[in-house]
């Protein structure tokens, strides 16, 4: 999995809280980076999360999946580059890829699926503008 040109990539330092004692970082931090990577993601492409949810609009996690190629140590400094693969009405896929900056190791490839809740809870259409931004910078194919 090759990362798009619409693509965003961050890097963020595996810090020694998040490793184990053999120094490799925690397998569930891998999703904390992919909430960093899609934040960002997001926010690249003019949309923060708590303007949305001041809209009335809440982004929940209904899926994910992560493929482990190889360990995160404690001070590698890892790169989550992050896109959107699908938008649906109530739902947007982004995928990940995260690597080792220092020597360019692909370390994990992962996927979430977000669905669009109103305050209640229950599933919301996505506001027509957020739609058709992610819509414009989705990638079908990679």
């Amino acid at each position: 999995m090759t990362a798009p040109a619409v693509a965003t990539s961050v890097e963020v330092r595996v810090r020694y809280g998040e490793a184990d004692r053999m120094g490799f970082a925690y397998h569930a931090h891998y999703l904390d980076w992919c909430d960093i990577g899609r934040t960002e993601h997001l926010r690249r492409h003019g949309v923060r999360y708590r303007d949305l949810e001041d809209r009335g609009y809440l982004l929940a996690v209904a899926e994910a999946s992560l493929r482990y190629l190889k360990p995160a140590k404690y001070d590698d400094l890892v790169r989550i580059t992050s896109w959107v693969t699908d938008v649906g009405s109530r739902r947007i896929i982004f995928e990940y890829r995260i690597e080792r900056v220092e020597d360019g190791a692909l370390l994990a490839n992962a996927m979430t699926a977000l669905v669009s809740l109103n305050p209640s809870g229950r599933p919301a259409r996505l506001p027509d503008d957020l739609l058709s931004l992610m819509r414009g910078v989705a990638v079908r194919e990679v």
